[in-house]
């Protein structure tokens, strides 16, 4: 699977787990268009026609959107998310992973990697 983001002049893209959604989160601009890749970079729809009774296949879906997640915080700016858990307490990963089956759930024509970018801001930004 193959889906296609935005990034800002100068980010590059990582093996792997493309990071090529910062500018999205961090607002840069004079954007071009690069690949991400892996079972992650696929429609919602996809991810729910293929996790559909099948835990498995959604820890797969789940362990790529963690790596994707892991790539956004090491190419973070100096001093930009360095205290970031990706595993808070108050979002503990099943939690997690059931915000992406909502995601994916609502926004159907979504790519599965805009929920885990939302999930991403969720986690900068916990509740309260």
């Amino acid at each position: 699977m193959v889906a296609r983001r935005s990034i800002g002049r100068g980010l590059t893209a990582i093996a792997l787990t493309s990071v090529s959604i910062l500018p999205l989160l961090w607002g840069q601009a004079n954007a071009q268009m690069v690949k991400i890749v892996g079972i992650g970079a696929s429609s919602c729809q996809y991810f729910a026609r293929e996790t559909n009774g099948k835990p498995e296949v959604e820890k797969n879906f789940f362990a790529w959107a963690q790596g994707y997640m892991s790539g956004l915080l090491l190419r973070a700016p100096p001093g930009k998310d360095e205290d970031l858990d990706l595993e808070p307490a108050l979002l503990p990963l099943l939690k997690q992973a059931e915000f992406l089956r909502n995601f994916c759930d609502r926004n159907p024509d979504a790519d599965f990697s805009d929920g885990v970018i939302e999930l991403y801001k969720t986690l900068r930004a916990p509740p309260s």
